[in-house]
């Protein structure tokens, strides 16, 4: 969890950012995960979310003790516990027409996105704690997950097993086994 301790000053975050702004990219090359063509998956930890906090802030122009609390309890619960990973999905279609029917067929796919490391059983994220994104007619193109893992797949994970991600909706069907350095970051979440 991070406390308003960790966050630069605004100021101090001015003259920080474009090197911060470096190490968060560099940070996020190995955390992000396009699922087939269209879900893209960012894997949150206590760096991606200082750095969320720090551009709200600075956007914002948000000092007040009081404020900067309502963000870290806004962006803290993203960030992953040691037992489990989460994520920030983005369901992307450049197009506005066909994001807003892709979206209506869509319905449901948060819940369908797994995790499957080595051999052991696919696991499924526990999708959008905050609030609900999703309406009678269709799904909301941004989400947030959460997968919990037993103690033999964190073992596993951390281990070099191989570890494959997929969506196995109706309407979108992809897979694939995540890049060795992908794998290395993500087990750093793990405890």
């Amino acid at each position: 969890m991070l406390k308003k301790e960790d966050l630069y000053k605004l100021e101090e975050y001015s003259i920080e950012r474009k090197k911060f702004k470096s190490e968060v990219l560099a940070t996020k090359k190995h955390r992000s995960i396009l699922v087939g063509n269209h879900i893209n998956l960012l894997f949150e930890n206590s760096l991606t979310i200082k750095y969320q906090i720090q551009e709200m802030l600075r956007i914002e122009k948000i000092f007040e003790s009081e404020l900067i609390q309502e963000e870290l309890d806004t962006y803290n619960p993203l960030i992953p516990e040691g037992k489990n990973l989460k994520a920030t999905m983005l369901i992307e279609y450049s197009d506005v027409s066909e994001r807003k029917i892709k979206l209506q067929k869509l319905k449901g796919v948060e819940k369908k996105i797994w995790i499957k490391v080595g051999t052991n059983d696919l696991v499924y994220p526990i999708a959008d704690e905050d609030l609900e994104r999703e309406d009678d007619t269709k799904t909301s193109a941004v989400h947030f997950l959460r997968w919990e893992f037993s103690k033999n797949q964190i073992h596993d994970f951390k281990n070099g097993s191989p570890v494959s991600i997929g969506v196995s909706h109706p309407e979108y069907d992809a897979s694939h086994i995540i890049t060795e350095s992908v794998r290395f970051e993500l087990a750093k979440d793990f405890i």
